[in-house]
């Protein structure tokens, strides 16, 4: 049977949807289960920053919304008494309010220039973090954040994984209308070509603040995640190498398509852990970055394109063959 790259990636979503379901039930390992739940919160985090990329815009600085999301949801948990399952949401606004205040500011920049601003705005952040907002933030301490669910209630590791899952789904699948929406058209035909976009009457400037905002808010739902989960903030969140991660997930699982951010987290994150296993330090980082380096220079599209790669080859082993018979 002949399938499509969509088919192939239709079936390989529904196949890690499954499988996710089904996680808990094949292992009572809680290291697995926290593995899963840190995979699914990075998979939203890389996806906002892959929706971003789909507009043609580029940030080096995304840990930034990140942060603020987990920062805002915790001091509204802690000062609301609300349910972190409110704050979330709440804290993922803050992070995209100021997202699209970066966006006024500066949309009209190219791709990296607009980048090594969003660089620049995680470190002024982290900064004021642990300076001007410390009696607040804690500064470099840090402050305790509320579980996503209490661990008084039976059971609370398998309602957070299956609730971080649920908004993981729905995170993937407010992409994949959007992408496929009037707006997702808007985002590619600025990105493809931003005169020819402009001639058919798309905005570049509206769709790009649309993208930023949404794009921050998505990160901010990631952060505010992560950090429930954990159960403790600190500002090493606005690390240079949160802001990297989710760009390395994309490109080395496909920049621009919706199974990238999955198949790129899901794949690092285990050559990671196995590395980890091994004794590595920094070495992991060394291996890591080789592995980037060859899957742009060979496999550019991602490992979502890896399944079309083989048949294009095995196609053409296949015409070789039949023109050998021939001869």
């Amino acid at each position: 049977m002949n399938f499509q790259r969509k088919d192939l990636t239709t079936y390989g979503l529904v196949a890690a949807l499954v499988l996710a379901a089904a996680l808990p039930f094949l292992s009572d390992s809680m290291f697995l289960l926290n593995l899963a739940v840190l995979m699914l919160i990075s998979i939203i985090f890389a996806s906002a920053w892959n929706l971003l990329a789909y507009s043609g815009q580029g940030s080096l600085g995304h840990a930034a919304f990140f942060s603020i999301g987990a920062y805002a949801s915790t001091m509204i948990a802690l000062q609301s008494g609300f349910s972190p399952f409110i704050t979330i949401f709440i804290g993922a606004a803050v992070a995209a309010v100021i997202g699209i205040l970066i966006g006024l500011t500066c949309v009209r920049l190219k791709e990296w220039f607009l980048a090594m601003v969003t660089f620049g705005f995680a470190i002024i952040v982290q900064t004021l973090t642990v300076s001007v907002f410390a009696p607040f933030t804690g500064g470099w301490d840090g402050i305790a954040s509320p579980r996503l669910v209490s661990p008084s209630i039976p059971g609370y590791q398998l309602i957070e994984y299956y609730a971080i899952l649920f908004i993981t789904i729905a995170t993937l699948a407010a992409i994949w209308y959007i992408m496929k929406s009037r707006i997702g058209l808007a985002f590619l035909a600025i990105r493809e070509n931003e005169l020819e976009a402009r001639a058919a009457g798309v905005d570049p400037v509206r769709y790009r603040l649309i993208a930023f905002g949404i794009s921050a808010y998505l990160a901010g739902v990631a952060g505010a995640l992560q950090i429930h989960h954990i159960g403790y903030l600190t500002p090493e969140l606005y690390g240079v190498d949160n802001s990297f991660w989710p760009i390395t997930f994309v490109i080395l699982g496909g920049l621009g398509t919706l199974a990238g951010p999955v198949v790129g987290t899901v794949v690092l994150t285990f050559i990671w852990e196995g590395l980890k296993m091994t004794g590595l330090t920094f070495g992991r980082y060394v291996i890591v970055g080789f592995i980037l380096i060859l899957t742009i220079i060979f496999l550019p599209k991602g490992l979502v394109n890896l399944p079309e790669k083989f048949r294009t080859w095995r196609e053409g082993r296949r015409g070789a063959g039949g023109g050998l018979k021939k001869e």
